[in-house]
């Protein structure tokens, strides 16, 4: 039962806010219980005054009292499920939000380690098996223990000598029940991994489909699918071979308890040592007993599987980001940023190795080089996505690390060659993070050569986009992107192939208002075409993690023979 102390641990902060539904779902617990220990007591008056005696004015009362009994029982029983499953639903729902507040704040190198797949199943699938331990299992278990408890006391109260010969049987259960239980946890939990591989691999395929159908590589894919989806199968199977064990093994075991009670207790009503109508009690009492009981031993082999995907969750919820933000403020004015001796490694390759330079307020820092040479890493730093192995990034003299993540990443604004845009209004995407004042969106998007395809749409500004923005071009989601960087006027600005989806002619547009949008701000533009950093105040050559060159595209074109290279490879 460690496993369900962990869980109810973790989640007892929340149940303070829910004490009148507790009270509410305890009073059902108790009339569900005592309804039903009440129902197989009633079954002794029912023989031995109505059928036996023939009492009159039992039966005028007992139809009755039978009625009472089983309102109580069911009345008592909807108020357990109905307020355990409102405690249980909105404590997951506050428990969800935590997990995703906890993923949004971790490393970049996190989603790199762990796919979008299995984040999704981890949050969905996992912690909705952790809710069933919340409002189903563990009130179940709750309001079954006090129905056998019930149940017992009939039958101790009707005959103990009987009682002795039935209830020996339980025990024996327990060694063959704990032994499934192991069993059924290691199963839950290679089970929900395989979830997140068949969820992972269908978020791939469906964020790929394009090249997917282009590449005719549709049976390729169903292929691998296939071989997960049959993986996930075989454990599902596995996992109701064990659990459908116990009802079964319960049934033999009830059977062998039954039969002793008819045994001996025939012989006791046969010499008049129990009336007919408390046998009966005894026996409707026992056969009650064993329900609750095998359904005890049901839920606690599923609390294991809830257990395993709880440890899953718990993972999430409690791991910490290596990159934290400092006490400091962002100054208000930013007068330059530098590198010193800056390296990066990922794992064991070393991206950057020993790179040394100053940007300046109000200068256009431009970054060249083959691919791979570390350009992206570099900018990606600025923003802290990654942290230096060794050496600093200072802002005004200041290492990064001391300022805090918000005021830092407020100050920055980056464009990559990846566009991302969300499922939402061209003005939400554009005033991504802030408030949207349209006036600002407006302005934005003509700065960013963008207003004027914006216009067609059927609702302007307001028009919801389609998910990762289908139903732009490619050209155009770029433009969405440069207009969000627009508006949030950043201090310090980074263009990643930021014109890369561009034609010449938007692209020169685009460059046009880049000259007002980068005056006052330090801005760092990589880019493959040189065309489009001619103008830079500094051009850096990385090659193989390590600036080679810094100057002017005159200088370069004079002193660098990898510039030189670069140049002679584009027309």
């Amino acid at each position: 039962m460690e496993g369900v102390k962990l869980v109810l641990k973790r989640f007892s902060p929340y149940f303070k806010d829910y004490i009148p539904y507790f009270v509410f779902a305890i009073i059902g617990m108790i009339l569900a219980s005592s309804g039903t220990a009440a129902s197989a007591y009633l079954v002794k008056p029912l023989l031995d005054d109505i059928f036996v005696a023939k009492d009159a004015e039992m039966l005028k009362l007992l139809p009755f009292a039978i009625i009472a009994v089983y309102v109580a029982k069911e009345s008592g029983r909807y108020m357990q499920t109905y307020f355990t499953s409102l405690i249980g639903h909105d404590i997951i729902r506050r428990f969800r939000d935590k997990v995703l507040k906890n993923l949004l704040i971790q490393d970049i190198s996190f989603f790199h380690k762990y796919r979008t797949g299995e984040l999704i199943s981890r949050n969905t699938n996992d912690v909705e098996k952790v809710r069933t331990v919340v409002s189903n299992m563990i009130p179940e278990f709750l309001r079954e223990t006090l129905t056998i408890v019930g149940l017992v006391a009939v039958v101790i109260y009707q005959s103990p000598t009987l009682a002795f010969y039935a209830l020996i049987i339980m025990p024996l259960a327990i060694i063959p029940l704990s032994k499934l239980a192991k069993k059924m946890k290691k199963i839950s939990r290679a089970s929900q991994e395989k979830v997140s591989d068949v969820t992972s691999k269908l978020s791939e395929i469906f964020n790929n489909v394009e090249v997917i159908q282009a590449s005719n590589s549709q049976k390729h894919e169903q292929d691998l699918f296939k071989e997960e989806n049959q993986k996930y199968f075989n454990l599902t199977m596995k996992s109701v071979k064990v659990s459908q064990l116990v009802s079964p093994m319960m049934e033999t075991l009830g059977s062998i308890g039954v039969s002793t009670v008819i045994i001996v207790g025939g012989m006791e009503v046969i010499n008049d040592n129990m009336t007919m109508g408390a046998f009966f009690s005894f026996l409707t009492a026992l056969f009650m007993l064993y329900t609750p009981i095998k359904r005890l031993s049901s839920l606690y082999n599923q609390l294991q599987e809830a257990i395993a995907a709880s440890e899953r969750i718990f993972f999430l919820l409690d791991k910490k980001p290596t990159i934290v933000g400092g006490d400091k403020e962002l100054p208000k004015t930013i007068e330059s940023v530098k590198f010193e001796n800056v390296e990066l490694k990922y794992g064991e390759k070393k991206a950057l190795n020993g790179i040394n330079l100053k940007a300046n307020k109000g200068e256009f820092f431009a970054l060249v080089g083959d691919s791979g040479g570390g350009k992206s890493s570099l900018v990606n730093m600025i923003v802290r996505f990654y942290d230096p192995s060794s050496g600093s990034i200072k802002i005004n003299n200041t290492d990064i690390r001391e300022f805090s993540l918000k005021s830092l990443r407020d100050s920055i604004a980056i464009v990559t060659q990846r566009v991302y845009i969300f499922h939402e209004s061209v003005a939400a995407n554009v005033a991504y993070g802030q408030e949207i004042d349209e006036k600002r969106v407006i302005d934005a998007l003509k700065k960013a050569n963008a207003y004027e395809f914006i216009e067609e749409l059927p609702e302007g500004i307001n028009t919801v986009l389609d998910e990762s923005g289908t139903n732009l071009s490619g050209g155009q989601r770029q433009r969405i992107a440069i207009a969000r960087a627009i508006y949030i006027n950043p201090k310090i600005l980074i263009m990643d192939e930021a014109t890369s989806a561009l034609d010449s002619k938007s692209e020169k547009k685009i460059t046009e208002a880049m000259e007002n949008l980068i005056k006052n701000k330090i801005t760092f533009v990589i880019a493959h075409r040189l065309s489009t950093v001619q103008k830079a105040d500094k051009i850096a050559v990385l090659k193989h993690g390590k600036v080679s060159a810094i100057g002017t595209d005159t200088e370069l074109k004079q002193n660098s023979q990898e510039y030189k290279k670069l140049k002679g490879l584009q027309p």
